[in-house]
């Protein structure tokens, strides 16, 4: 049976995954128009803000799924590049200028990751009924 917390941690890291990548492509419009805007873009706090939520958040809900059902590895190296990409892009490195790119890379990979894990589990319930 599918835990319904299961299913709200896959919903979060969603959630949260896309509004990294809201973060990180719309603020910059943002900010063309609306100077405030642009200083809440580039506080470096949002982004370590997001991996430190993203960090537990993504480890506990795939250990969960791991719990109920073995993960590949892929998907264990997806959420692990996509949570090293955020951390990367939160601390600006190698460079400011690849900040941008490797947190959207980052955020997708997580949001995939989830995404992934999400409909592997629904196929699993379904198989579960049918039987």
């Amino acid at each position: 049976m599918k835990s319904p917390s299961a299913a709200l941690l896959d919903a979060g890291a969603l959630a949260l995954s896309s509004l990294c990548l809201l973060h990180c492509l719309a603020l910059p419009l943002l900010a063309a128009a609306l100077p405030l805007f642009g200083t809440w873009a580039e506080a470096e706090w949002v982004h370590l803000l997001f991996v430190a939520i993203a960090l537990p958040l993504t480890g506990y809900a795939l250990w969960r799924a791991e719990r109920r059902h073995p993960l590949p590895v892929l998907a264990w190296a997806t959420a692990g590049a996509g949570l090293g990409l955020l951390l990367a892009g939160a601390l600006a490195l190698p460079s400011h200028d690849w900040e941008t790119p490797m947190t959207v890379t980052g955020s997708l990979l997580l949001a995939a990751t989830h995404l992934w894990n999400a409909r592997h589990r629904h196929a699993a319930r379904g198989t579960r009924h049918a039987a």
